[in-house]
């Protein structure tokens, strides 16, 4: 069972595809594409947003920005009752920039952030009201030129604001930026042995510190706790086999490294908002098989 896969309206001669649409309702199924996408959507509060496992509201204005290909999204019409939505769609290909360009220095935040978009992120408010005018009027730019400019100017503006990550790194697959030594190492083996209990005096092992030293080092390097990545990794897999196999929750739970249904469950709705159950449902009602 695949997503449908989109054909989107950019061509190999055209470094951006613009569209904007107005529109009372969200009706197209959840889907994947090859190329990156930025997605303004404004007066929709109540829609709902599927980015890979990420399920969210959004409000009057929302700016995405996914580079992740085949990253599974799409925008339901939620609670919104709105009868005059704007939506303005930007896709470019993964390739546009893959000349040696985002190693330069002036193009290094515009690189961050397609990393961290590998997994789709939403903009703050304050973001979107920074390129709003840009936006407004780039959908009917006569000048192609100018609008490729304008495009790249929207891109560097984004990529000086923090951004939040929408799906988990594991249902992504997104690659993991180089990090320290030690800190790979230690995410390398969680990745690889997610399913099997993991114990800190077995990690602490691994880059030769003391379960107190490496927990305090890990936490330092990677903001997050050791146990919350741990969950995460575990989570992000589950949430990938409730999409893609038909094996039952349980078999899900433990195949994933999580000893007691019961927990699942409630870490589950905690990150979720909803039961591993419900999440299956309604993410498989979004789709359209080929």
């Amino acid at each position: 069972m695949q997503v449908l896969s989109e054909i989107t309206g950019l061509s190999d001669k055209d470094c951006f595809h613009i569209v904007e649409r107005h529109k009372s309702k969200f009706d197209y199924p959840l889907h994947s594409h090859r190329e990156c996408e930025l997605n303004f959507i404004s007066n929709a509060a109540g829609v709902r947003r599927i980015i890979g496992d990420h399920i969210g509201t959004i409000g009057q204005y929302e700016l995405v920005l996914i580079a992740g290909e085949g990253l599974e999204h799409m925008w339901e019409q939620g609670t919104c009752t709105s009868e005059n939505i704007r939506e303005i769609t930007i896709h470019f290909s993964p390739d546009l920039f893959d000349t040696g360009i985002l190693a330069k220095n002036q193009f290094e935040s515009i690189s961050k952030m397609f990393d961290q978009a590998r997994q789709g992120v939403v903009f703050p408010q304050e973001a979107i009201m920074k390129v709003y005018a840009k936006l407004d009027t780039i959908a009917n730019e006569s000048n192609s030129f100018s609008q490729v400019l304008d495009c790249i100017w929207i891109l560097h503006e984004l990529s000086l604001f923090e951004v939040k990550k929408l799906a988990t790194s594991a249902f992504a697959k997104a690659p993991r930026k180089s990090e320290s030594h030690r800190v790979e190492t230690i995410k390398d083996y969680i990745h690889t042995h997610y399913s099997e209990p993991l114990k800190l005096e077995e990690l602490a092992d691994l880059i030769s510190m003391s379960p107190t030293s490496c927990s305090r080092f890990f936490r330092t390097h990677a903001n997050r706790t050791i146990t919350d990545y741990i969950t995460d990794v575990r989570l992000g897999n589950a949430v990938r086999a409730l999409v893609d196999t038909t094996e039952s929750v349980s078999v899900i739970c433990y195949n994933c490294g999580f000893n007691n249904l019961s927990n699942f469950n409630r870490i589950f709705k905690e990150k979720k908002g909803m039961t591993p159950r419900d999440f299956r449902q309604m993410y498989k009602k979004t789709k359209i098989i080929i």
